[in-house]
């Protein structure tokens, strides 16, 4: 581990102003980057928390507010620490602003994302790496899919609805990703019942992904979420150690 710096930033797309986060090592070189795509409850302490420990490892973290449509990051209010009971009014703010982000937007601010690492000189040269949670873990692959040239890794974690019936299901587009990939999904998620990670499977295998795909027991949708109730360190650590050898291997 290194002494890190963060620091908060604009980045400019097609649609606005994406306000992010950044962290990367404070020693002046530049290191493999990672675009980390930030849960249903948006960019807030505990995400660039997560963005510093990783810039720790030897990364340039980059965690964009995916919704800066509606506005800047926290895009709706949250409690300190969000409690189960808290959940369905903030997921009833969120929804409708979450639904506004369509695979063609995100698709498309992928692309800003990229640029900006690319063309900073805190980023070292070559693909980047990405990973998500809940939603973000959509993101990523959609990132991928899109960008395949440009990501070397991706990670997802508790993501939900990766296969859906929809034509433009995550798992629809997997043919279109090179870079190896990581799921660690919870094995208590609603979102993504043990059919939908079997079929999601199934459309790898078919596609000739490199990828690994675990269940992680004992865990719920959002289990690497300090600052929620439904947080599991025994999953979280897991989760970190998985990451962490992803772009590890992938990254140099």
């Amino acid at each position: 581990m290194t002494t890190v710096h963060g620091t908060t930033l604009d980045i400019p797309t097609q649609d606005g102003v994406v306000d992010a986060y950044l962290a990367h090592p404070d020693d002046g070189r530049a290191h493999p980057g990672v675009l980390l795509y930030m849960d249903a409850f948006g960019l807030r302490a505990s995400l660039e928390a997560m963005a510093r420990r990783l810039a720790g490892h030897g990364y340039t973290v980059l965690v964009p507010n995916v919704l800066y449509r509606t506005g800047r990051a926290p895009v709706v209010e949250l409690p300190d620490f969000i409690n189960p009971a808290e959940r369905p009014e903030i997921f009833e703010q969120l929804f409708p602003i979450i639904r506004e982000l369509t695979p063609e937007r995100a698709v498309r601010d992928a692309g800003a994302y990229l640029d900006w690492l690319a063309a900073s000189p805190l980023v070292a040269d070559g693909p980047v790496g990405t990973t998500g949670y809940c939603l973000g873990g959509v993101l990523a692959l959609r990132t991928a899919a899109a960008h395949p040239d440009r990501i070397a890794a991706v990670a997802s974690f508790h993501a939900g609805h990766l296969t859906t019936d929809a034509e433009d299901s995550p798992h629809r587009i997997v043919d279109r990703i090179t870079a190896e990939v990581y799921f660690g999904h919870a094995d208590q998620d609603s979102s993504l019942p043990a059919e939908a990670i079997k079929a999601l499977e199934q459309a790898l295998d078919t596609a000739g992904v490199r990828y690994r795909s675990e269940v992680y027991e004992g865990a719920q949708h959002g289990y690497t979420q300090t600052d929620t109730a439904v947080y599991n360190g025994a999953a979280d650590n897991r989760h970190w150690r998985n990451l962490l050898e992803l772009f590890g291997r992938t990254l140099g």
